[in-house]
């Protein structure tokens, strides 16, 4: 039976047709059926307006509640099966195995997101009981505890079909919330959009949802984001891509007469520090194990390492051109679009161009071939451009004379998501130096390991300083994730009964609040 896509309003697939686009599968170049529908105003609108409506009963739903949504959505897409995956393959060219375990991630936060909600903790209740003794004043009782903010848009990414997709973190995280979602698919994966967001609405309709809470439109053209973002009942905007396409959607928000909040992750280079001891006791394994976490993916990570800082030596130089070599080596999977194809070779001709710039590796432009590129430190710190993202297998190697010209380099260096250092325990304490510069810089820090592993849990942090993220407070994965679709509101000197549960005097629902200065049940 042919998958049947249109935009997904309140459980229903609309049939207003008025103009299509068509998904291409990478392996082949070859146009994928069926053809599909590019949403108009009217079903953005629609869309939106069903989900504001839905927001009033959502919002109150126990965190029981939608923990049983969440897990119900986990279910549902564990059951699509071999159909599921055989889609994503399809549309992404993306290894088989690899979507199986993005499908493993997938259901497994949004499990966590509904073991976070079960209990209510995660509102930060706050009690601040009245001093009616006080001087020269008396305090008023006060009480404090998160609430959602309201409709959330979402913006699928291309590199991530199913864990930074339809029902991926930023999803579970608004719907865990009490954020009802639309969701506006990616255009090179539109099947496997329209699968999930199906599994989505099953599971509203079996336990109970009101269909309103999940929507999802299709869209080619800027036009479909452009107009979800600036309707007026969205109240927060979440993106993974581009650093241009999180910046466009961020100015629309702020321009609108009610400013959003934009949680927009958009890439990094990711630098890796190489201490000279590190390669002196490792550097051939330390080399493949570097030049497989750049080709990871054919480098479609947004935590790919695309930059390398080394000291000048002649054991340095060795590494870089054992990186190249053993990358050479690694056998690449076609990038997920023709658009991501030709941004990366644009990117490794862009920086070829800049002044200091030397090819390593060969370049080849009519195939996804690795390049490691190299320079100096010199050149880095007076060249913005060399912190420009490529995305895709490649790497910069960057050469500094001293520990005091590579601290000068991270104080240049724009907000990224990671930074990782690889250091002996000779060099323990030049690591702490640059530590303190980096975490001023970056999300994540990593030591003796590499960035492109992303764990789902409650301390990882994906986000990091501009022009890594539009709001380095917050991150897209993890639980901590869901902070960025409430706002805290303040009860004073409420009678109890009007109080919420989380905030009463007998605390019913057992909660771990903060009252009087002191963590209590």
């Amino acid at each position: 039976m042919e998958l049947k896509i249109g935009q997904l309003i309140a459980g229903t697939i609309s049939s207003k047709i008025e103009s299509c686009f068509t998904a291409y599968n990478p392996a082949t170049g070859e146009a994928l059926n069926p053809s599909v529908p590019e949403a108009s105003v009217e079903e953005v609108e629609a869309a939106v307006n069903v989900a504001s409506e839905a927001f009033e009963s959502f919002s109150k739903t126990t965190g029981t509640i939608r923990a049983s949504f969440l897990e119900a959505i986990a279910n549902n897409i564990d059951a699509l099966g071999d159909q599921l995956l055989d889609t994503a393959h399809l549309e992404t060219a993306l290894p088989l195995a690899r979507l199986t375990g993005e499908r493993g991630r997938t259901t497994s936060q949004l499990k966590l997101f509904a073991n976070l909600v079960k209990n209510g903790n995660w509102k930060r209740a706050i009690v601040d009981g009245a001093l009616p003794e006080r001087q020269p004043l008396p305090r008023p009782d006060l009480r404090q505890m998160q609430i959602p903010l309201g409709v959330v848009a979402i913006f699928g990414s291309s590199n991530f079909p199913l864990a930074f997709s339809v029902a991926g973190g930023d999803t579970a995280a608004a719907l865990a919330a009490g954020c009802p979602v639309v969701f506006k698919a990616h255009p090179a994966h539109p099947s496997t959009s329209q699968l999930i967001g199906e599994a989505i609405v099953k599971a509203g309709r079996e336990t109970g949802i009101h269909a309103g809470v999940f929507s999802m439109v299709h869209g080619f053209s800027n036009q479909v984001g452009s107009d979800l973002v600036s309707h007026p009942l969205v109240k927060a905007v979440a993106f993974t891509g581009s650093f241009k396409g999180g910046k466009a959607l961020y100015d629309l928000c702020v321009k609108r007469n009610e400013p959003i909040p934009v949680y927009a992750e958009m890439g990094s280079v990711n630098p890796v520090f190489f201490l000279p001891n590190a390669i002196e006791k490792n550097g051939e394994q330390l080399a493949k194990n570097f030049a497989a976490s750049i080709a990871q993916g054919s480098g479609q990570f947004c935590t790919n390492p695309g930059l390398f800082v080394l000291l000048n030596s002649e054991k340095s130089k060795k590494f870089i051109s054992d990186v190249s070599e053993a990358i050479a080596a690694i056998t690449l999977h076609p990038m997920l679009t023709k658009k991501i194809a030709d941004g990366y070779h644009d990117g490794i001709k862009n920086q070829l161009k800049l002044t200091g710039a030397k090819a390593v590796s060969k370049i080849n432009y009519n195939a996804v071939a690795p390049s490691i590129v190299q320079t100096t430190c010199k050149h880095v710190l007076d060249t913005n451009s060399y912190f420009d993202e490529v995305f895709g297998p490649s790497s910069l190697a960057v050469i500094a004379d001293d520990m005091e010209e590579v601290k000068s380099f991270i104080e240049k260096m724009p907000g990224q998501l990671t930074a990782t250092i690889h250091a002996s325990e000779k060099e323990i304490s030049e690591v702490g130096s640059l530590v303190e510069k980096l975490q001023h810089k970056v999300g994540r820090i990593v030591f003796n390991s590499f960035p492109t592993g992303v764990e789902v849990c409650n301390a990882m942090v994906h986000g990091g300083p501009f022009p890594a993220s539009t709001d380095s407070r917050s991150t897209s994965v993890g639980t901590t994730s869901i902070y960025r679709f409430v706002r805290p509101v303040c009860y004073q000197g409420f009678p109890d009964e009007l109080l919420p549960d989380e905030l009463k005097k007998a605390n019913p629902l057992h909660l771990m609040r903060l009252e009087n200065d002191d963590y209590k049940r």
